[in-house]
């Protein structure tokens, strides 16, 4: 996997996507040769095609002695349109290939960057990372790329041919043939621009319109649904600006190039008119005949149509640039802790986490953990407790690996924290759109039906299960809907007895729940740490800090007994 570059500017986005593009080479090379297989074809199709009109109208041959030359014909045919299929397949392999080397390393960085960190960051920023601007790949790798070798090989095997026929038109193909990629490189100077901010404006938009349906409650409590309304209708507006500009750009660019591409031809048209009219006697032109001249007609569009096809693609290099720019600057981010690959490394002590002179700051001369050294043996429940902002939940990120000491070591079981599987319980469960056994089998995709109803059970929703008539699939909104906060928060705690973890890191489990759902999380609690799991909870509730065999007081950056 090709490395992150530190910067996120043209020259670092260009070395990325080369990158990139070395994965996908063998698909690359094969798009293209589908390609020159197809433009072949197409040669042999426009020369007997010509061969055909000339036999018939000057030599007046019988169409029953053409009919070899007709099958060589639908033969021709058949063979552009294999490979234009194969020039096809071959080019979404390359595209899938290369966006699935970008998603592996948006993927490994998130994972890098850690829960607490990644938290900061829009869902809907990080969806358009991971939907959109992935997507944005695909004409750079599906046609660009291949585009460009085709641009070089094909017009050069039309050139040959019409060189052969008549150097004086192959040189007024010469001549023209440049003016299409000076234009595409004028107009892609301000069309990469112009992508970058269409990236970076639709990012923002698709964050902030998140954020305020999340937040619709709390905006409609304040009174300002108003003010978050005329916001994102800016926000739209400007993103319609850029969107129209985009286009403008294509729209145009495409006009000049055909334009051009239409005169070139329109010259080669008079100058095979007049030389066959008698008209031009200069070099080859009293050569002309019907046959010559309608082949280069017939070739003079089959010369541009690689150009003016890079041409159009160059949009799809402009968007690649312009998203490639918005992907690196998410991949040169700052990240929590070390490459997962480096977390496997086992040390002696399997059966302890391990705290060594750990100290944390999230700003300066205000430390969050201070030279901490903590022992916790397999099997032990610690109870965190303190006052608010005293470190405990900076104590559980660490040990979950969602966020890396500044100075200091971290071992848990002989192994760095975040490296194998856990259970984590935060302030608020976490629940997606689906059913009750969807939910519970994110941590768990082969759960039985029968296991599932057993973890509900040993969490306390065993009445409400026998309440629903669709039982484990009774729909669950993603906010909870149907469900109490506590019911919520232990439909969540569920997942944790599925899947069998051996640490549980659970911070305030009981914050904010009412008396019977807290009963029913300290049972379920009680039977974890009875099945011998090591439990490293933070609460205030004095019922938890019984259940503890040791209680731990966090407060100002220290951690002593309580």
């Amino acid at each position: 996997m090709p490395e992150s570059p530190a910067v996120n500017g043209p020259q670092a986005v260009k070395k990325w996507l080369t990158e990139l593009a070395r994965g996908s080479r063998l698909w690359i090379k094969a798009t293209a040769a589908a390609g020159t297989v197809a433009g072949l074809a197409t040669i042999v199709q426009m020369v007997l095609l010509a061969r055909i009109v000339h036999l018939g109208v000057i030599d007046e041959i019988p169409v029953p002695e053409l009919t070899p030359l007709f099958i060589g014909l639908v033969i021709a045919m058949v063979v552009r349109a294999v490979g234009q299929g194969f020039q096809s397949r071959f080019a979404a392999r390359c595209s899938e290939q290369a966006r699935r080397d970008a998603r592996r390393q948006i993927h490994n960085h998130w994972q890098a960057t850690g829960a607490v960190e990644l938290g900061k960051s829009s869902a809907g920023t990080l969806t358009r990372e991971w939907l959109d601007h992935v997507e944005a790949l695909h004409g750079y790798f599906a046609r660009f790329l291949p585009q460009i070798i085709l641009a070089l090989i094909v017009p050069l095997l039309v050139l040959a041919v019409v060189f052969w026929l008549d150097w004086l038109a192959a040189i007024f193909l010469v001549l023209s043939a440049p003016l299409i990629p000076l234009f595409m490189a004028l107009v892609g100077m301000g069309a990469e621009k112009l992508n970058q901010q269409h990236f970076e404006t639709i990012s923002r938009l698709s964050g902030q319109f998140l954020d305020k349906v999340r937040g619709l409650t709390t905006l409609q409590l304040f009174g300002q649904t108003a003010r978050a309304a005329e916001l994102i209708r800016e926000r739209s507006e400007r993103y319609r600006e850029f969107t129209m500009k985009t286009l403008r750009v294509a729209f145009l660019s495409s006009a000049v190039l055909e334009f051009f591409a239409s005169v070139a031809i329109a010259v080669i048209a008079i100058y095979i008119g007049f030389g066959l009219l008698g008209y031009i006697s200069y070099g080859p032109a009293d050569e002309l005949t019907l046959f010559s001249g309608l082949l280069i007609l017939l070739l003079a569009p089959e010369f541009f149509q690689p150009l003016r096809t890079l041409s159009q693609h160059y949009h799809d290099r402009a968007s690649a640039l312009g998203a490639g720019a918005e992907i690196l600057e998410r991949l040169s981010s700052p990240v929590a802790r070390v490459p997962s690959a480096e977390l496997q490394e086992i040390t002696a002590a399997q059966d302890l986490i391990e705290l060594e002179s750990v100290s944390k700051s999230f700003r300066v001369g205000h430390p969050a953990l201070t030279d901490l050294s903590l022992v916790i043996r397999q099997g032990e429940v610690i109870a965190l407790t303190g006052p608010s902002g005293g470190g405990k939940s900076t104590l559980l990120h660490l040990l979950a690996g969602f966020i890396t000491p500044d100075t200091g070591r971290i071992q848990v079981f002989g192994r760095a924290p975040g490296s194998f599987r856990f259970g984590w319980l935060g302030q608020k469960g976490f629940l997606v759109h689906g059913t009750w056994a969807d939910n519970l089998r994110l941590t768990t995709p082969d759960a039985s039906d029968i296991a599932i109803e057993t973890a509900l059970q040993n969490v306390g929703l065993g009445y409400l299960l026998q309440n629903r008539r669709d039982g484990i699939h009774s729909p669950v909104s993603e906010d909870g809907q149907g469900l109490s906060g506590g019911q919520a928060r232990r439909l969540s705690l569920a997942r944790i007895f599925l899947a069998d973890y051996h640490l549980i890191l659970l911070d305030e489990p009981t914050a904010g729940l009412d008396t019977d759902s807290e009963i029913f999380v300290l049972e379920a609690l009680h039977k974890l740490a009875l099945a011998g799991k090591t439990l490293i909870f933070s609460t205030h509730h004095q019922a938890l800090l019984t259940l503890a065999n040791r209680v731990l007081l966090v407060s100002g950056g220290e951690v002593r007994n309580g």
